[in-house]
């Protein structure tokens, strides 16, 4: 895969990116498309399935996959198996990344599960496994990493957070919860890493077109016997769906240059849901 038509390619030459969650869906797609714009990629998953959440995770062949497309882009490639969850586990495999690398410029906090349920319906396990990978991986991961990009001399850092962290999707509580969660994340170190030259922004998908979506089942019905809330989830444009790569083109943007005078952003790619 190379870069797309009329992308400016190599504006992340010499960079090297840390993608969470890229065994497979938008991890996938960012760590490709940060590749094909020059940048070498640490590829993280947790390669392992949680019993909180309803549908099957990525695996190590997922991530060896990702691995092998950056390649294909003619780019180093590490893939690292970490739960977002576990900070030591995650600060290790960032370290042990930067010593082979040399370096690290872009961090891209994507890792994220969701489930369906009413508020009456959340178990605690639920929410723990939804607001741990969520929130409390995407605050490892830039602990983990930002003192790299300090050492850098700064860089750029992109949360994946969702629309349902500008608005309320119901039944979606810890979900919603975990993505309003990372813009507070964002707007906070943008302005605590702005003195080194670190951008922090957030990104804001609708539906994506992803394994994750077989986490949403059980929304149907629950709407069916709700239908006044069905409008909530509905997009301007008219798409059902966004594909990853379209959420990638907003990742790659704020990772490089052309965004160097970005930071506390909350960059929608939601077909205008939010602005309903």
């Amino acid at each position: 895969m190379s870069a797309a038509a009329g992308t400016p390619a190599g504006r992340l030459a010499g960079r090297v990116a840390l993608v969470t969650g890229a065994g497979r869906g938008m991890g996938r797609a960012h760590a490709i498309r940060l590749a094909a714009e020059g940048a070498d990629v640490v590829a993280v998953d947790s390669c392992a399935d949680d019993p909180a959440i309803p549908y099957p995770l990525a695996t190590p062949d997922d991530l060896a996959a990702t691995v092998d497309a950056v390649r294909a882009e003619g780019r180093r490639a590490i893939g690292a198996v970490a739960d977002v969850r576990d900070g030591g586990t995650l600060g290790a495999a960032v370290q042990n990344a930067v010593a082979e690398l040399g370096r690290l410029d872009v961090v891209v906090a994507n890792a994220g599960v969701c489930t369906v349920q009413r508020w009456d319906e959340v178990t605690p396990q639920v929410w723990d496994a939804v607001v741990g990978v969520n929130l409390t991986g995407v605050w490892n991961t830039c602990v983990a990493a930002a003192p790299h990009l300090v050492a850098a001399g700064g860089g750029s850092i992109v949360l994946v957070s969702s629309a349902a962290g500008l608005k309320g999707h119901p039944f979606f509580a810890p979900y919603v919860a975990a993505k309003h969660g990372v813009v507070g994340i964002m707007r906070v170190l943008a302005m605590e890493l702005a003195a080194h030259r670190i951008r922090v922004n957030s990104v804001h998908p609708t539906g994506v077109d992803t394994p994750m979506l077989a986490g949403l089942g059980g929304l149907g019905e629950r709407l069916a016997a709700a239908p006044e809330l069905g409008s909530i989830f509905v997009n301007a444009l008219p798409l059902d769906l966004v594909d990853a790569e379209d959420v990638a083109g907003a990742v790659a943007f704020l990772a490089s240059d052309d965004a160097r005078a970005i930071t506390g952003l909350t960059m929608t790619v939601d077909a205008g849901t939010t602005a309903r």
